[in-house]
């Protein structure tokens, strides 16, 4: 991996930003939310016709479901969602869900040591992609230069199972606590989406590859994953596709929005107030809804996932 610095001219975004939701577009509602339910343990907080919003159990809004009927799997060379990520509280929330997953036979398409946190990878009915995954402590973070640094080792499956089980906890669904933590993009340049992400938005670069890029705020070891394995120069997945419909990235406050607006239409980049958000859209047409703190309720959660 090789790492860039910032560079002197580079105004960071404020460093409380955070990911908030996801919207997806599914084929079919009721089997994805199954799905979400039954085998991941979400709640289901409301829904509204063609749209359901769910949660942990603690009913923190994470994920939007937009029924598409008939829409199928994003082709894999085009840009779009690569995955989402769920940030468990503790290895042992993760083992248990991990457990929850071979109970159902739902395949895992592999388990990753990144050195700050661990991640277990799977898709949805629809192919969209998903990664379940716990922090270590940020004292244990591996540094370099100042900057944090990630890998990819194995994982000790059956001890994560054992982790699971250690505490005598049943499955009772995604835990209170369970947030957003980042979302990976496939997109079509590496170069392009460094200048809208870092550039022109102000997350700071933590690891830079060929091939792929990470970025965040506040130091954390990524908000924002993208790349271009599949998808070099790659098309926008069709109209009718399942996939991302949306991401909101929430501010501490209105000022600190304000503060990435400006540089959005500075570099003429078009920006629109919706509802309790501001929409931008990045160069593959991925939607940010750029938000100040959470949704006041269930039903302006899903008021902002309406947008397409």
């Amino acid at each position: 991996m090789t790492e860039q610095a910032n560079p002197p001219t580079h105004t960071s975004i404020h460093p409380s930003t955070q990911i908030g939701m996801i919207g997806l577009n599914v084929a079919n509602l009721v089997r994805a939310i199954q799905f979400y339910t039954d085998v991941l343990g979400f709640t289901v907080i409301q829904q509204a016709g063609d749209l359901v919003l769910l949660g942990p159990v603690d009913e923190h809004p994470l994920l939007v479901l937009h029924e598409r009927p008939g829409a199928l799997p994003k082709p894999r060379e085009a840009t779009g969602l690569y995955h989402f990520a769920v940030l468990l509280p503790t290895r042992a929330d993760l083992g248990r869900i991990v457990q929850r997953l071979n109970e159902f036979e739902h395949p895992i398409r592999e388990f990753e040591d990144h050195l700050v946190s661990e991640s277990v990878y799977l898709a949805d009915p629809d192919g969209n992609g998903i990664e379940l995954y716990r922090d270590r402590p940020r004292d244990e973070w591996p540094t370099k230069d100042g900057r944090v640094t990630m890998g990819s080792l194995p994982i000790d499956v059956p001890q994560l199972l054992a982790d699971g089980a250690s505490d005598g906890r049943a499955w009772a669904g995604l835990p209170a606590g369970t947030r957003l933590g980042h979302v990976h993009l496939q997109v079509a340049d590496i170069a392009q989406a460094e200048t809208f992400y870092r550039s022109v938005m102000g997350f700071d670069l933590i690891v830079a590859m060929q091939a792929a890029l990470f970025v965040s705020a506040g130091g954390y070891h990524h908000h924002l994953g993208m790349n271009t394995w599949y998808s070099p120069a790659g098309p926008l997945a069709p109209d009718d596709a399942a996939g991302l419909l949306a991401v909101t990235i929430e501010f501490a406050d209105a000022a600190a929005r304000a503060a990435v607006v400006e540089r959005l239409e500075r570099a003429g980049i078009t920006t629109t107030p919706n509802q309790q958000a501001i929409v931008v859209h990045d160069p593959w047409r991925n939607m940010l809804l750029l938000v100040v703190g959470p949704p006041s309720s269930a039903t302006q959660a899903l008021g902002l996932m309406s947008i397409e």
